[in-house]
């Protein structure tokens, strides 16, 4: 006896799905038979993962757009029509990339605002361009991805944490006003995920101590890898999880405990 998640018949939206733990995500989604629409601010990004999921026989679309344009967004989810399935993965400072990390006290005010964009005010235009679809149709999932820096809270990232905690307390007070129609919103917090943006340079001089000293606090000594993010992501929006909302689910390797 085999057991698998049924997302056929429903359209899900995966923003930032051009790399790293969106592509898992998207690919994920259309193996698990929902149509799959691809978003990235980088069309090319957009069109490359869409053709994975063509090529492994899943259903999928570009959908290009910057998720900190509220027009941008609303524009794009219009043109792909209703939205089941909502992730909100999309992070970092945009393109832009992480930045410099550094104490509060001494950062720059002008660079907040990149943090806030993306993590923040994207989660809520794409959330908000999502959900009447959701409502009409009586049945919804809004998955946001955050950070244990956030959470649990991480020295040289303050602004970044602020943009995360924000997305999370966004979540669950949207669960409250959404469950009756038959939504559920929910939060993913990620330790340290190796994609192309957090690779190491294979040749740092300093690279091997730097990873002790980066992985020294986690249970698991390895840094997250998309797909271990990816199956809870599945799970929270299949049918399996209905009963599940205003939670944040901790994938990080035991950098932190929570009861």
């Amino acid at each position: 006896m085999t057991f698998a998640i049924d997302l056929q018949g429903r359209r899900a939206l995966v923003t930032g799905a051009g790399q790293g733990i969106g592509r898992t995500i998207a690919m994920t989604l259309a193996d698990a038979g929902a149509a799959v629409a691809v978003n990235d601010v980088v069309p090319a990004h957009a069109d490359a993962v869409t053709n994975e999921i063509l090529a492994a026989g899943g259903q999928a679309s570009p959908v290009p757009f910057d998720v900190t344009d509220f027009v941008q967004v609303t524009s794009a989810v219009d043109r792909c029509g209703a939205v089941d399935i909502l992730v909100n993965n999309a992070g970092n400072a945009g393109t832009a990339g992480f930045g410099r990390m550094c104490d509060f006290v001494e950062s720059d005010p002008d660079d907040w605002a990149s943090y806030l964009a993306v993590n923040l005010y994207g989660v809520m235009h794409c959330t908000r361009a999502a959900l009447p679809s959701m409502v009409q149709g009586g049945w919804g999932r809004v998955v946001t991805i955050i950070s244990d820096a956030a959470r649990y809270g991480d020295a040289k990232l303050a602004p970044y944490a602020a943009a995360k905690a924000g997305a999370a307390g966004f979540s669950r007070s949207v669960a409250r006003e959404v469950g009756r129609h038959g939504i559920t919103v929910n939060c993913v917090s990620l330790g340290t995920i190796e994609t192309p943006t957090t690779a190491r340079a294979p040749d740092a001089p300093e690279g091997e101590e730097a990873e002790r000293t980066l992985l020294r606090p986690y249970v698991i000594r390895r840094r997250g890898r998309p797909d271990d993010v990816a199956g809870v992501v599945t799970y929270l929006v299949s049918p399996l999880a209905s009963w599940i909302t205003g939670q944040t689910y901790v994938v990080n390797g035991g950098y932190t405990f929570s009861l």
